[in-house]
C-alpha cells in the first residue's frame, strides 16, 4: 500500500486553527467539514510521525489510520485501538488536553498492550483566538 503525502505543517495548522474558538470554548462548533479537515489532517500527521501498523486511532466519523511500529495488523479487529471522539482528539494533538487526563476521564478508549500514543502528542501547537 503506498504511502500518503505528508501533510504540510502550515495546512495542519490552518485547519486546526479554523475549529480553535470551539476548542477553547469561545464558539459555536465548526461546520461538519471544517472539522473533518482538522481530524484527518492531524490523524495524517500522525501516520507520518509514527510510521507502522501495530496501533489502530479510530476517531469517528471522520477517520482511522494505523501508526508504531510493532506486529502488524492486516484482519479483522486489530488488538491494539485508540478511539475517541473528534474534540477529544483535537485537544489532545494540540497539547489542550494530556493523554493520561483523557484517559482517566474516559474521554478517550485504549485497548491493547501498544494503544499509548501519549508520548507522540501533542501534534500541532497553535496560539489560541
Amino acid at each position: 500500500m503506498p504511502t500518503r503525502r505528508p501533510v504540510d505543517p502550515n495546512e495542519l495548522r490552518a485547519a486546526v486553527t479554523r475549529v480553535l474558538p470551539w476548542l477553547t470554548g469561545h464558539g459555536p462548533e465548526p461546520e461538519r467539514a471544517e472539522l473533518a479537515a482538522a481530524v484527518r489532517l492531524s490523524l495524517r500527521t500522525l501516520e507520518h510521525v509514527a510510521p507502522g501498523r501495530s496501533v489502530e486511532v479510530r476517531v469517528p466519523p471522520f477517520a482511522a489510520v494505523q501508526c508504531l511500529q510493532g506486529p502488524r495488523h492486516t484482519r479483522g479487529t486489530p488488538p491494539n485501538v485508540v478511539e475517541t471522539d473528534p474534540r477529544t482528539w483535537l485537544e489532545m494533538a494540540t497539547g489542550r488536553l494530556g493523554w493520561s487526563d483523557a484517559l482517566a476521564e474516559g474521554r478517550v478508549n485504549a485497548s491493547g498492550g501498544r494503544a499509548d500514543i501519549g508520548a507522540l502528542l501533542p501534534l500541532v501547537r497553535v496560539a489560541d483566538a
